[in-house]
């Protein structure tokens, strides 16, 4: 599957910034860096007048965004009749603490993707995506699992969205506060936040002697490359 040659998304009515239009950012490659370094996704859409917004977890491969489930959930049957779909991913860096409540903010990397989601109906693709979906998690994590099963194939769906419609959002730096605040006897910067790899926990059926995975397999920078080649 080919997408996009353009290294830059287009903004459009829907996706153009107006509010900090400066931290809009429309890079291909820097948004996908940013959706490369999360786990979680939420996927919002309206059915029957009611909107839901369901987190779930995703792989981008190369201009796509695969999402996958339960055949018989409610959003993977909604999205695959065609219904618009808006999938978000954010990241976020730092607390921003101000000399003041209003100045107070967060330091954040997020993305937002619009379109409509396809149904992966080909056998092929659908288990590259699979694939693509494992890895996303452990770095060649698909190679030391059983296959997949001929029954877990159907019982999963898959749905692709085309990386079209897109736009991320970044803010970083210290507080911007007042200048008549600045005296105020307050400490004011940025604490950071950043995901840690933490001790593998192993369940109680691991034989003696298979090791856990490297924590760089689990690693989030830098992961553009790989997951452009998984399909």
């Amino acid at each position: 599957m080919t997408g996009s040659s353009s290294s830059v998304l287009g903004a459009t009515n829907r996706t153009r910034l107006t509010r900090m239009p400066k931290r809009g950012v429309f890079d291909r490659e820097a948004l996908y860096r940013m959706l490369d370094e999360g786990f979680v996704c939420h996927v919002a859409f309206v059915v029957d007048g009611q909107p839901y917004a369901i987190p779930t977890g995703y792989a981008r491969v190369g201009d796509f965004i695969y999402l996958h489930g339960s055949a018989a959930s409610r959003m993977l049957r909604s999205l695959s009749a065609g219904v618009p779909v808006c999938v978000t991913v954010t990241l976020v860096d730092g607390l921003v603490l101000a000399r003041s409540a209003f100045h107070h903010s967060v330091n954040y990397r997020s993305v937002v993707i619009l379109g409509q989601a396809r149904l992966v109906t080909d056998p092929e693709e659908k288990t590259s995506a699979l694939r693509a979906f494992t890895n996303h998690i452990v770095r060649d994590r698909w190679d030391e699992l059983r296959p997949v099963t001929p029954q877990e194939l159907a019982g999963t769906s898959v749905l692709v969205l085309p990386i079209e419609e897109a736009s991320a959002k970044v803010r970083t730096g210290p507080p911007v506060d007042d200048e008549e605040d600045l005296a105020w006897p307050a400490w004011a910067g940025v604490v950071p936040l950043a995901l840690q790899v933490g001790v593998p926990l192993p369940d109680s059926h691991v034989p003696a002697g298979v090791p856990p995975p490297d924590p760089s397999r689990v690693a989030r920078k830098s992961r553009t490359e790989d997951q452009t080649s998984e399909l």
